[in-house]
């Protein structure tokens, strides 16, 4: 069980706690940024951040996969999104609601950049997760 902590002494945040409680000794995975690339390393929705949110989160699980862990164990994420705008913003952060993510909830920043990595990419997560104990890693290279 991860402890999911909201402060009373803070305002109440919508879907994600003010922090996650890891033991010591619980084996933790640092995600590198989730992309919206598919397996081609094509850019999934073009223009498009709600769709390029969605291809992140569907990376998200496979990088989650691939050390044994899943949504449910995320601890902390890191939103970007390519857009100084509010609304593109809390768009891009209803994906995030809907993914699972939002389940523990997982302690979170959502943040607007001026740009990332990839030609035309609008959005990028980073994640830190607990992988379960007795979970695996599914490849390692």
């Amino acid at each position: 069980m991860i402890p999911r902590v909201i402060s009373p002494a803070l305002f109440p945040p919508p879907t994600y706690s003010h922090a996650s409680v890891v033991e010591a000794g619980t084996k933790l995975a640092f995600l590198a940024g989730s992309v919206p690339l598919d397996a081609d390393g094509n850019l999934v929705g073009e223009g498009d951040p709600v769709r390029q949110a969605e291809q992140v989160i569907a990376n998200l699980e496979e990088q989650l996969r691939a050390v044994g862990s899943d949504l449910a164990h995320v601890v902390s994420t890191d939103v970007y999104v390519v857009s100084g705008e509010t609304a593109a913003l809390s768009a891009v952060w209803e994906v995030v609601e809907a993914s699972g993510l939002s389940v523990g909830p997982h302690s979170s920043t959502l943040l607007g950049v001026a740009c990332l990595g990839y030609t035309g990419q609008l959005v990028e997560i980073t994640a830190t997760a607990v992988v379960p104990e007795g979970q695996t890693e599914a490849a390692r290279p």
